[in-house]
């Protein structure tokens, strides 16, 4: 099979950038379950834009202050340059983010902003955007989306990639030649056991690149959420509780129903506090309680989170809520330049699967559908641009040489981990 853009992955960074991607290009998207099952749909709180010029220097100042001014300035600045842009876009493809009874768009504002600059719809502003993006990549005849097919490895020589094999739906393998390959394909939530992610996101881009040498960045900068819906069960997907909440007014309370910290410490901080708090109480959780925020606020900004909490048997408007901290966002991944560009030809990431620089150490909340978004764009126009150098013939794999899907990932489970211990190590 052969495509001009192949790209692996069916979130908000490779929807956003296949729709951004000339008409007459063909491409393939490839999802590793239903195209409807990536991270992207379970973003709650929202998306940050820059309202105006007055707020460029508070709202870069956070983000590197979240960073812990590790980030790359650069990639920060053409992050929030490119905000009103973004969501622009966002807005023509059919995003409904809630406005204000003049029809201006609703601000709020989360845990580490020093502003309200964050928009959203209810608290399902991930699959908002996601769906829309979705709705819009099935219209066009130049994109066709694969569902069940894993990519497995990339084709490549010479340091230039030509393709990838995928593991279809049926167990079998291919190879699917392409002219630009881009990794969109998410995090690393399913190594662990807590995690907001879904299970199948486990850092496969970031596997393949470290068996191939490709230069990867920050691997063992992962993020853990503060507060995600307290489970017994174990294998379960953990429920976030966005920061949203806490943004809004939602307080948290030790094992006595004391307040013990401020609620919009950066997450990093605030995880600490938590687990600090939890070991002092002996308890798997500490309580987070809305009583603060208004009935009528709770119903229409956050009506999943109510209804959720409702099946798991709690009443947000009558008692707390035990929360706990659980993995949530990988800041790390296949290093990427501006224009999404890896250390291999002809080869790009975006996405959680790439680090830019944009977030530094901890990522500030609601940058990242943000960030996915711009650095998406940015590489499908130099995808477009076309300046990159010849090749020759695609190399034909051995793929015989790939094990079965169990051992596989094992296998990248392995290098992974391995390289965050490494990395933890030296630090």
């Amino acid at each position: 099979m052969k495509t001009d853009v192949l790209i692996a992955g069916c979130g908000c960074a490779g929807l956003y950038c296949a729709l951004q991607l000339p008409a007459e290009k063909q491409i393939l998207l490839l999802a590793k379950e239903e195209a409807s099952q990536s991270d992207s749909f379970l973003a709650q709180g929202g998306i940050c834009m820059l309202k105006d010029e007055s707020d460029y220097e508070a709202y870069f100042e956070d983000t590197m202050h979240a960073g812990h001014y590790e980030n790359n300035p650069a990639s920060v600045e053409v992050m929030i340059r490119s905000s009103q842009d973004t969501i622009g876009d966002l807005i023509r493809y059919g995003v409904r983010f809630h406005r204000e009874t003049d029809g201006s768009l609703s601000f709020t504002r989360e845990g580490a902003h020093s502003a309200k600059r964050i928009l959203f719809h209810e608290d399902i502003t991930g699959r908002e955007i996601t769906s829309r993006l979705l709705e819009q990549a099935k219209k066009r005849p130049n994109i066709t989306i694969l569902e069940y097919c894993a990519m497995i490895d990339i084709v490549c020589r010479d340091n230039t990639c030509y393709g990838a094999v995928v593991r279809g739906p049926d167990g079998g393998l291919s190879v699917i030649e392409a002219a630009d390959t881009v990794f969109a394909c998410g995090g690393i939530g399913g190594l662990y056991r807590h995690s907001t992610n879904y299970r199948q996101l486990t850092g496969d881009g970031v596997a393949i690149a470290l068996s191939h040498g490709i230069a990867v960045e920050h691997v063992n900068y992962v993020q853990i959420h503060p507060t995600t819906l307290y489970t017994r069960q174990e294998g379960e997907r953990s429920f976030l509780i966005s920061e949203s909440v806490r943004g809004e007014g939602a307080v948290l309370y030790n094992a006595g129903k004391e307040r013990f910290v401020d609620e919009l410490l950066p997450r990093d901080v605030l995880t600490q506090k938590i687990r600090e708090q939890m070991e002092k109480d002996k308890k798997p959780y500490v309580w987070l309680s809305m009583e603060h925020i208004p009935r009528e606020e709770i119903i229409w900004h956050f009506p999943n989170i109510v209804e959720h909490c409702r099946q798991k048997g709690y009443d947000v408007f009558s008692e707390c809520i035990p929360v706990v901290p659980a993995q949530h966002y990988f800041m790390g991944g296949v290093k990427a330049d501006l224009s999404g560009h890896t250390s291999m030809e002809r080869l790009y990431a975006v996405g959680e699967t790439a680090c830019n620089g944009v977030h530094g150490r901890n990522r500030l909340a609601s940058n990242s559908l943000l960030e996915s978004l711009v650095f998406a764009k940015r590489a499908a126009k130099d995808i477009a641009a076309g300046k990159k150098p010849g090749r020759q013939a695609m190399p034909q794999p051995d793929l015989s040489i790939y094990p079965d899907p169990q051992a596989l990932a094992c296998d990248y489970k392995k290098r992974i981990l391995d390289e965050i211990a490494r990395l933890d190590k030296y630090e």
